[in-house]
């Protein structure tokens, strides 16, 4: 499958749009250590299943996490080709303290 620019810069914004809050993070966090269902994320992370349920919808979303149902239960894990796609973004930026400062445009 083709993905053009503008989906990948698509990714990357959603991405990083969704890493901006907290208890994504810790999530994210335990879930990098091994699949979970929502239930022991739950209790991991001390808050009700519908404010997690809203949080993972949006990982979901920026496609950093993977989810399958097995029963009633669902189940989420980490989606590393978005991680290596953010990592890959980030990279590019790598030599920034190697670029000159602009000259100045305006007195």
């Amino acid at each position: 499958m083709h993905t053009d620019k503008r989906d990948k810069t698509d990714l990357i914004i959603a991405g990083f749009h969704a890493l901006s809050e907290p208890l994504r993070i810790r999530a994210l966090e335990l879930l990098r250590e091994r699949e979970l269902c929502v239930c022991d994320l739950c209790e991991a992370l001390g808050v009700s299943q519908s404010k997690l349920s809203f949080h993972l919808k949006a990982l979901k979303e920026a496609h950093l996490v993977r989810a399958r149902q097995e029963g009633r239960w669902i189940y989420y894990s980490v989606n590393p080709p978005q991680f290596a796609l953010l990592e890959k973004y980030l990279h590019g930026f790598s030599g920034l303290s190697q670029v000159s400062p602009a000259t100045p445009c305006c007195d």
